[in-house]
């Protein structure tokens, strides 16, 4: 299994990271698992980057967070989706869809 290399995810990790909540609220290390999990271990997302793009979201208001306790019982900050988050989350997946697509047609040449 090969893993995407930091510099590729700088772009994405916001997107990630909403995706991720669309699903359900959930603490840090839970999104982490999440994306490792649902990306066959391609998509790394932990640490700084990660941390740093939670709180880039939630100063942006895309993310609410507030402190519960984890499945190990201990105390835990989730994030959760805003109705904004929602909303950004349908424009950067149109936005990315369609760069892929060119990328993919410029990758791949008829």
């Amino acid at each position: 299994m090969k893993r995407t290399p930091p510099e590729m995810l700088q772009g994405t990790v916001d997107i990630l990271i909403l995706r991720a909540l669309a699903w359900q609220p959930m603490h840090g290390y839970a999104v982490s698992h999440w994306l490792d999990a649902r990306s066959d271990g391609v998509l790394s997302v932990e640490g700084a980057a990660l941390y740093q793009g939670l709180h880039r979201l939630e100063r942006q208001k895309w993310i609410a967070s507030e402190w519960g306790v984890s499945e190990n019982n201990r105390k835990a900050k989730y994030y959760a989706l805003t109705a904004a988050g929602r909303t950004r989350l349908r424009a950067e997946t149109s936005t990315w869809k369609t760069y892929a697509a060119a990328v993919h047609k410029v990758l791949n040449p008829a």
